[in-house]
């Protein structure tokens, strides 16, 4: 039988418009966040020790725990998020260190009353905002000191790069993602615009750095089984896609498919990462 969205995960959506939005998410987000890379993303982006930093979207607060590690010693580290079930887990999870703090906030509305920052991250977080993504960078470099650094980092062609699925299964997918698309104003190429944003805003020094993300291949790890699952189970089933249209039992048969496939250590699954940093004038 095929997961449910339950009342729960519905309620938190509509009080945050965020897709990915379930019962479960904050422990997929901190499960798949690696915390060396994120220090490694942070070090080439020029963070240093005694800065004042902000992770926006901080989500489970383990991206703003490594940055807090690098600015130490007398640095400090802000993670907010809008969902404040996310931050409460933060705060138990990661708060408690002198230096550290995790708030509810919206970057997408006035964050004036946060002060001023040298260093701002924004990592995975624009894809959920196609329609108001440089109004939401705009807003957030509001609050760099001059010269300081924002860090954007988000996927391109994202959830679609696979090698080793069936037609119907790869025709579903990308059908899921041109709804998300329109219905929930998720954004596949979010990466491909972070270079624009910077650009347009008249940042200095700007740099841009491409790696793999998602780069799978043979048997099926217990962390890209949980996050890709939950993808599926979450924003696919809420995407309002038709799968009756391809499978007779509707979503749980593409779900099962799905399962099946990724779990098959034949097939190949990659997604680009794009980062790009630069300095405000």
């Amino acid at each position: 039988m095929a997961p449910m969205v339950t009342r729960y995960t519905e309620e938190l959506m509509s009080q945050n418009g965020y897709l990915m939005e379930s019962d479960d998410e904050v422990v997929r987000l901190d499960r798949k966040t690696c915390g060396q890379r994120v220090e490694q993303q942070a070090l080439q982006a020029g963070i240093q020790p005694g800065m004042r930093v902000a992770d926006l979207g901080c989500g489970s607060g383990k991206t703003t725990f490594h940055l807090h590690g690098i600015v130490q010693p007398a640095g400090t580290c802000l993670g907010m998020d809008i969902a404040a079930q996310r931050v409460a887990y933060a705060l138990s999870h990661y708060g408690g260190h002198p230096g550290i703090d995790f708030v509810v906030g919206d970057i997408r509305k006035d964050i004036t009353h946060m002060g001023f920052f040298d260093f701002i991250l924004i990592r995975f977080v624009l894809e959920y905002y196609r329609s108001s993504a440089f109004e939401i960078v705009c807003n957030v470099a509001e609050r760099l000191n001059p010269g300081g650094t924002l860090c954007l980092i988000d996927l391109d062609h994202n959830c679609m790069n696979h090698y080793g699925i069936s037609l119907r299964l790869e025709k579903a997918l990308t059908g899921v993602m041109g709804e998300l698309e329109e219905t929930a104003d998720f954004d596949c190429f979010a990466g491909r615009k972070l270079y624009a944003h910077l650009f347009d805003l008249g940042f200095n020094d700007i740099h841009v750095h491409m790696e793999p993300h998602h780069l799978i291949y043979g048997p099926l790890n217990e962390v890209d089984e949980f996050n890709w699952n939950k993808k599926v189970e979450v924003a696919a089933r809420s995407s309002g896609f038709p799968f009756e249209d391809l499978y007779t039992d509707g979503f749980a048969g593409f779900f099962n498919e799905f399962r099946r496939t990724f779990a098959d250590p034949r097939r190949f699954t990659y997604t680009p990462l794009i980062m790009c940093w630069g300095r405000r004038a």
